[in-house]
């Protein structure tokens, strides 16, 4: 198997179907250094031949499956502020990344809920980006779910913290409400902010996060209509929160956030990406249908998984609320309230390849291709394209995970 200490030993993986850009072919995919190489470089360029073939046994080789929606699982909640010291917070992260390997995660943005201020400043500069090895899945980057949510679509946050105002800071410098609370160094660490559209000072502080390079906004937790919601796009906005979750329902006068998805006053070329939980609890295999068909390219599959994912039922906790888990769902103590899912990525690619009947393709790229682009790093992840990093995973035709590598080093192997 490729291993990362051997440097400018190339691998050759055979006998395999490879989905590249949007299809699949019979191929053989080479690896060198950490990288994918384009084969014919080796023949005709460097003159080289293999040093270790694979033999994949005619399975398909997808990229590395992106996760851009987790609040913990095997235990570990991201949002726990009884975390004995930082120490603890590193160690549930990776304790989650290493589990997500043989889930075909190759990276993943640690999702924080509505927690304060002092969870936050506390947490977020130690929870840093690092590229993915045998120890578990690279970090790109937090995702911060709230505060700046609506109360009215708090979902499983604590309304004793969230911020409906975000007009605290000068007009030169909007973004001075975000570190409030989330401190000075909250930049560098994160990758995506959930915050409603509709909130005062909202439109600001989304112009000014989306002129960053690293940081995209995403719209959720609301009671935005449409206007709203195009408003927010405009300003720069790109990604909706598990959609259909947490915001008004889809009415024919007003379709809310949901009609962003077919909106005729954004430009024809904005990219608006969608996160949906496949996870056969959160979203019904019908409205599943509806948002593929309308807008197939902008999907992205979540997990939105909590602490009890890889659990047995029993009683857990998302941030500062007590969750119940039961009948193969997650909520709130005492109520119905959905607290994030108990399903990993794989599991939701295969829910949503079953309940829609779209193409393998469609199902994958959903949880590799989309997330990349929506990040911006679809030059590196996200695509089995020469050049790119060598994270991806071998499945059998009913989509369970064989065997995931990142940087070209098989880390997990389970067939």
């Amino acid at each position: 198997m490729a291993t990362q200490s051997g440097k400018d030993i190339v691998y050759k993986f055979y006998n395999c179907r490879i989905l590249k850009n949007h299809k699949i072919y019979w191929d053989d995919l080479w690896v060198r250094d950490g990288t994918i190489l384009d084969p014919q470089k080796c023949f005709y360029g460097e003159v080289i031949n293999p040093d270790v073939k694979v033999d994949c046994g005619e399975r398909l080789i997808a990229a590395g499956y992106i996760e851009t929606q987790i609040n913990g699982a095997y235990g570990v909640d991201f949002s726990d502020s009884h975390a004995a010291d930082l120490h603890d917070v590193e160690r549930g992260i990776m304790k989650v990344a290493k589990g997500l390997l043989s889930h075909g995660v190759t990276s993943f943005c640690p999702t924080l809920v509505t927690s304060p201020p002092a969870f936050y400043q506390r947490v977020v500069p130690h929870i840093k980006k690092r590229e993915g090895n045998s120890d578990g899945a690279g970090i790109l980057g937090i995702h911060l779910e709230g505060p700046f949510i609506s109360k009215e679509k708090k979902g499983a946050h604590p309304e004793q913290f969230i911020v409906s105002d975000l007009t605290n800071g000068s007009s030169s410098q909007p973004s001075h409400a975000l570190e409030e609370v989330y401190g000075n160094e909250f930049y560098s660490n994160t990758a995506i902010i959930t915050m409603a559209p509709e909130l005062p000072g909202a439109l600001d502080v989304i112009r000014q996060l989306t002129n960053m390079k690293d940081i995209r906004v995403s719209i959720g937790h609301s009671v935005g209509t449409i206007k709203d919601g195009e408003k927010a796009v405009l300003a720069g906005a790109n990604y909706i929160t598990h959609l259909f979750n947490a915001m008004l329902p889809f009415h024919h006068r007003d379709p809310g956030l949901v009609g962003l998805l077919t909106s005729w006053k954004l430009p024809k070329d904005t990219e608006i990406y969608y996160g949906i939980i496949a996870d056969g609890i959160h979203t019904h295999p019908a409205t599943m249908r509806i948002a593929h068909r309308t807008n197939p390219n902008g999907i992205i599959l979540v997990s939105d998984s909590m602490c009890a994912a890889g659990l047995d039922t029993g009683n857990y906790s998302i941030g500062q609320l007590s969750v119940e888990v039961k009948e193969n769902k997650a909520v709130l103590s005492g109520t119905n309230t959905l607290a994030g899912s108990i399903a990993f990525l794989d599991q939701c690619v295969r829910k949503f390849y079953k309940d829609t009947e779209c193409s393998l393709v469609e199902a994958i790229e959903a949880a590799t291709l989309h997330p990349a682009r929506l990040l911006k790093i679809q030059d590196r992840k996200g695509t089995l394209d020469f050049g790119s990093d060598a994270d991806f995973i071998i499945l059998d035709d009913e989509l369970n995970i064989m065997s995931t590598y990142i940087a070209g080093e098989c880390v997990y192997s389970g067939g």
